[in-house]
């Protein structure tokens, strides 16, 4: 189930709020989910470049109230507003309503958002840099900003190739069952000139543990949403990694270097053996 589902739309109401606040009657309801439709498609072409994660659209009485979430806010709002107020016209003749109002929010880690990482990796893929890299940067840059895990999955003619085929890179865990394991997921493809190229970012931002506001507009929490499992983590003290070398090659040993006594027997020996041992 966690494979084949949305993992936002898997969460909503549970850890996740709706993106589209506003009541509908059998009446009006295929209307506005439409105009919905049309305002996201609209602003994600006119602002190509402005690094949207999402928009969130709420509706009051004869009010329409919409919400960018971006990285690039300065590109947005223009010299001196001037740029939001052509988008606030736009708006109002696409809608055939009077009052809308938008507002700006700025996303202050970009690198923990899967839509803004799955963008920059597509425009990189446009710009002939080799997927490869462009994923490795992308995974490396999350997890230095405290991310527990990232997958992306791209898929395609890869380096132009004549046979389409699918890549996936992965670091760290996305329990993608785990309904309060908060997962950011985001899906886009790159326009290149041998064909499309679809890709796929799955980012793991931790575990919620206590009762989170549901308003997709609200951001807060403990390292903005990231799990204090990290914590309890590093505070058990020890790696995993770091005593191998002791189980594996005996006293002082390292992993394939002679301790007192390895696998391979002898004194002295680890794997490759020491005196009196396999060689």
């Amino acid at each position: 189930m966690g494979q084949k589902a949305n993992p936002i739309g898997n969460r909503l109401g549970i850890i996740r709020g709706w993106e589209s606040n506003w009541y509908g009657s059998k009446k009006d309801y295929a209307g506005k989910l439409i105009e919905d439709h049309k305002i996201r498609t609209y602003l994600n072409a006119r602002i190509n470049k402005g690094g949207i994660a999402k928009i969130v659209i709420e509706r009051t009485l004869g009010k329409l109230i919409v919400t960018i979430h971006t990285s690039k806010p300065g590109i947005i709002i223009g010299k001196g507003g001037n740029e939001v107020d052509r988008i606030k016209e736009e708006l109002k003749k696409l809608t055939g309503k009077e009052d809308v109002q938008i507002n700006i929010l700025e996303i202050r880690r970009p690198e923990l958002d899967a839509m803004i990482v799955a963008d920059t990796i597509a425009r990189q893929i446009e710009n002939r840099i080799n997927y490869k890299r462009a994923i490795k940067m992308a995974i490396a840059s999350a997890l230095r900003m405290g991310d527990e895990g990232i997958k992306v999955k791209v898929a395609g003619r890869l380096g132009g190739a004549e046979i389409a085929r699918t890549e996936e890179i992965k670091q760290g865990r996305t329990p993608l069952h785990t309904f309060r394991m908060d997962i950011d997921y985001a899906n886009v493809f790159a326009l290149t000139v041998y064909g499309k190229i679809g890709i796929k970012v799955w980012i793991c931002k931790g575990e919620v543990l206590t009762k989170r506001d549901l308003n997709p507009n609200f951001v807060g929490g403990k390292n903005d949403g990231l799990s204090d499992r990290r914590e309890r983590r590093d505070d058990r003290g020890g790696d995993f990694g770091r005593d191998r070398g002791d189980r594996r090659g005996g006293g002082g040993g390292g992993f394939n270097r002679g301790g007192g006594g390895g696998r391979s027997g002898g004194q002295g020996g680890g794997r490759s053996g020491g005196q009196g041992g396999r060689r």
